[in-house]
Order: C-alpha cells, then structure tokens, then sequence
C-alpha cells in the first residue's frame, strides 16, 4: 500500500542558523512521499538566500512581510493542500527531529478511528531527555492550558498512546480532511493560543487529538528569556481572553483568569519592590487586556517586530 503524502511546513522569521540546522534534520527523515515547504516571513537576515543554496529540493515561499505564527503557517498549508498533501505536519524552526518520527506519527493516526491530529514528545535540545511537551491539556475551569510532562526527566512515564485536548504547534500533524473541514490557523491571534484553538475546534468536528511518544522532536526553546519578553506578555494575555471568547469558555474561567490571575499579578508587579523591574511586562499587559476588549487583533506594531 502506497503511504500518505506528508508536507512538512517550516516557517521562519530571521532565523537562518536555525532553520539551516532543522532543514538538515528533516533531510534525514526516512519518510517518502515528502515535501518540504519553508515560508519565510519577510526575513532580512539572509535566510531565504541560504535555504535555497543549501536545500534547492525545498520549496521557498516568501511572504514579504512578518504574518505571524498563524497566518506564516497558513501560507505553508494552503501550499500543502494545493501539492495534495494527505498530512500536513507544522514544525518550528528552532527543532530537530529524529529520522523516524514522522513515520511514527502517520501510523499511529492511520492505526486509531478518528484520529486526525498527532504530536510527538518534544524534548529541551540543551536537555535531551527532559520533556518540554507530552501533550498539552486544558483547564476550562481556570480557562488556562498548560504542556503536560513539562521540565520532567522522561523516565518511560508517558509511553503510551493517548487522547490529549491539543498539541503544540511546535510539531504538529493533521490530516488533511481536518483542515479542510476546521479551517485554518485563526489569524488574529498572530503568535501563541492559535494552535489550543484549532486543536479545539478539530475536536469538536469529532476528530481524536493523539500524542505519540515514541515520535522524538528537540526544541531549543528558552524559557526564562520568554518569561522575562513584553512581547510574549503581551500576546500571551490578549490571546488567552481571544482562546476563551474564540470557544466559548464558561463563566469560571473568565472570572479566574481576569481576577485570580491578571488581575492579582498586575497588583503584585505594581506594589511589590521585588518585581519593580517588572515595569515593561505590565505595561504589555495592561495593553494586552485593553486591546482585547477594544477588539485589536493581529499584528501590534510595537510588538510584532520585537525579538524575544
């Protein structure tokens, strides 16, 4: 029988040492048939220049202009649907992949009624065996999400197959009958929350969200450099109220997220002396809840072309 056709989408934002390193990771994937589809977000670094000399197999899309994590990754679908993809798999560029997970994740999904979205574990790149991602889970009652195995040493704790209520964006497989019929990646939310969102959506279509461990990614994420960024402040509180209204979440997790949470943090940045320094973080916030209510989604200038 002949296997589903998977495109593999790769978005980058001036990333090149990055997203040279992923690139050369998927080359050794042992997977066939497979497209590899890099969307670059109006890089200035000379990423587009360097993926084409160094991989002229993978396709370039230029976007022009940075559209984000959601409608970057939208560009790289659509192109994925059009090849006739049977799967499309989003990956980070900031990731490396083992040789044989992606064959790992389109069997498990082939092998389970329903299913229609995968994730593999996800481990920290400068600590192989500890887990950034198991599988993420939702707290509708305190309208948060959380990664599920988080900075835990993988000791086989989580080898078994099994039903999660969304996976990362960071390395994420669906079908293509779910794209098709959930739609796309919500563009407002332009980084962070899209993929929780979609995730629920597919679910509530009927499809099953599995996370397969056996499936191995690296990610060289920096946690404490995220914690201490405006702009991740600032995306993360505006699109978590955007997750809540966008599915509908019950009054409790409203009033625990604006006042147990928000709320009470931007009081304890404010009258605390030991988080003075947190000046920047809770003006993002602030910006971040007014904007909501204002209904400005998207890109926000001042945030959109920040660094971490």
């Amino acid at each position: 029988m002949k296997s589903p056709r998977v495109a593999v989408v790769v978005l980058n934002w001036n990333g090149c040492e990055d997203t040279l390193a992923c690139l050369a990771s998927v080359s050794l994937v042992c997977y066939r048939p497979l497209d590899v589809i890099l969307v670059d977000n109006g890089s200035t670094d000379g990423s587009v220049e360097a993926v084409r000399a160094s991989f002229p197999g993978v396709t370039v899309l230029e976007t022009g202009e940075n559209l984000g994590f959601a409608e970057g990754n939208n560009v790289g679908l659509r192109h994925a649907l059009a090849l006739g993809a049977d799967y499309v798999l989003l990956l980070n560029n900031d990731t490396e992949v083992a040789p044989d997970f992606l064959s790992v994740l389109v069997d498990a999904v082939e092998a389970t009624p329903q299913a229609g979205v995968a994730g593999p574990t996800i481990y920290y790149f400068d600590r192989p065996k500890t887990i950034w991602s198991a599988g993420g889970a939702i707290d509708w009652r305190r309208g948060n999400s959380r990664m599920m195995g988080l900075d835990e040493v993988d000791e086989g704790q989580y080898d078994t197959v099994r039903e999660v209520d969304f996976v990362t964006g960071c390395a994420l497989l669906a079908r293509r009958e779910v794209l098709e019929g959930a739609g796309m990646l919500d563009s407002r939310f332009f980084m962070y929350y899209e993929e929780t969102e979609w995730c629920v959506r597919a679910a509530r279509a009927g499809y099953k969200i599995l996370y397969v461990p056996q499936a191995h990614v690296w990610h060289k994420i920096k946690p404490v450099r995220q914690a201490a960024s405006p702009r991740v402040h600032y995306y993360v509180t505006r699109n978590r109220l955007l997750f809540l209204r966008s599915t509908r979440a019950g009054v409790w997790a409203w009033i625990h997220t604006l006042l147990a949470e928000y709320l009470r943090t931007l009081v304890s940045w404010t009258v605390r002396p030991r988080w003075r320094g947190q000046s920047a973080q809770r003006r993002a916030m602030i910006e971040a809840i007014a904007d909501f209510f204002l209904g400005r989604f998207g890109a926000v200038s001042r945030y959109s072309l920040q660094n971490l």
